[in-house]
């Protein structure tokens, strides 16, 4: 099972692209409206240090790739169609980009930073990306709106006068948007609210939508075209506005992403994904030679093309997952290979956890976990961290 990184963006900002770079797979690009007009899903991948090393042995990844010591462990990234102005209303492909977003853990809104696309993705100058970040999670945030509404007409219709939780007939509502009743009800106490929907005005409905989609749809900005003087011009400007402090921001150039990776392909550089360097191995015309100058200048000050980074800030800081290794009593080999598997879970996984993660019945007949490295017994609640390497001692071995 994988994460699903929602990847959102007006027309022409450059999207298409950050998916073909993130995933190098074939789907078309260009500067004009629904250029992708169906939701894409293809496999990108998020980095993590390999554990292999450290138990003097060479990793076989039955999925992904290890590259120098670094493992890229495979997570779902959909290119989600139909985001302008008015989709909360169907407006474009309002209802089906709304459809498709939901099935996403995270979303990365790429956002033009050079401001030379206007908000109906329409060539321009001077646009203020801020308006393109607004106007996003004003969409999300109207969205969730009317779905709260509707969930709180519900129980004022089914429960008048009767003593009922709130949260329980809103949780079942928002149900889509992964949220329970426990969670809704901490958000609603959080926001300084009673639990009696007779209490709230309308300012409380819209500020409590605003936070449920800020818990259940977080997202990162991905700064695109910060190649160019004006994107960076205004990222210095927008990162330090603190009405934007709950967002992170990710500075990038799609385009930089794919011509290593391209030129990485055909043995003109060699170059790792989220790398800071690479280096020309191969023949060059002066021309290519420039324009690899200058995306290595970019990728120096900035530490890499970005695209890598906002997956992995997606997955890592914004969700806050970890990855953990399954391995053996010594810590890496099992009968098929050599630390084979490397897992994406939850923040506050527990060993139980990572048990049914990978199938029910170990989970079932789960006893304990040895930590790999240390060789200590732990327990079933023990929570996991980022890189564990975990032997699971079940009765049950996972059916074939």
């Amino acid at each position: 099972m994988s994460y699903r990184i929602g990847l959102v963006g007006k027309p022409s900002v450059g999207k298409s692209t950050f998916f073909n770079a993130a995933t190098m797979n074939d789907v078309p690009e260009g500067a004009y409206p629904f250029t992708t007009i169906d939701p894409t899903v293809g496999e990108a991948y998020v980095r993590v240090d390999c554990a292999a090393p450290e138990f003097d042995e060479t990793c076989t990844p039955s999925v992904g790739v290890c590259r120098e010591g670094t493992r890229f462990v495979p997570v779902k990234l959909v290119d989600v169609a139909g985001l302008v102005p008015g989709a909360h209303e169907g407006r474009g492909l309002g209802n089906q980009f709304l459809t498709d977003l939901n099935e996403t853990d995270v979303l990365i809104h790429v956002v033009d930073f050079s401001g030379k696309t206007d908000i109906e993705g329409e060539a321009t100058e001077g646009h203020d990306p801020r308006e393109d970040i607004d106007f996003l999670e004003e969409e999300l945030d109207a969205w969730y709106l009317d779905v709260l509404e509707k969930g709180l007409e519900k129980y004022e219709t089914r429960y008048q006068g009767a003593d009922a939780a709130v949260e329980e007939e809103l949780a079942e509502q928002m149900s889509a948007f992964g949220t329970d009743k426990d969670r809704m009800k901490r958000t609603i106490l959080a926001q300084g609210l009673e639990l009696d929907p007779e209490t709230w005005d309308e300012t409380d409905k819209v500020e409590l939508a605003r936070e449920i989609r800020k818990r259940t749809k977080p997202m990162v900005i991905a700064a695109n075209k910060m190649d160019t003087p004006e994107a960076q011009a205004n990222w210095e400007e927008i990162t330090s506005d603190p009405d934007y402090d709950h967002l992170s921001f990710v500075p990038a150039s799609a385009h930089a992403e794919k011509a290593l990776k391209n030129a990485d392909e055909a043995g003109v550089v060699d170059y790792t994904p989220g790398a800071d360097e690479f280096e020309i191995v191969g023949d060059v015309s002066g021309e290519q030679a420039a324009g690899l100058d200058r995306i290595g200048e970019f990728v120096g000050e900035y530490d890499g093309t970005g695209v890598q980074g906002a997956l992995e800030a997606a997955v890592f800081d914004v969700l806050g997952c970890i990855a953990v290794f399954p391995g053996s009593a010594n810590g890496s080999k099992d009968e098929k290979g050599v630390f084979r598997d490397c897992f994406i879970l939850p923040e506050g996984s527990t060993t139980e956890d990572f048990a049914y993660h990978i199938h029910s019945d170990i989970g079932e007949g789960l006893l304990h976990g040895t930590d790999c490295r240390s060789g200590r017994q732990v327990g079933t609640d023990r929570e996991l961290s980022h890189r564990d390497v975990i032997e699971l001692v079940s009765t049950k071995q996972a059916a074939p």
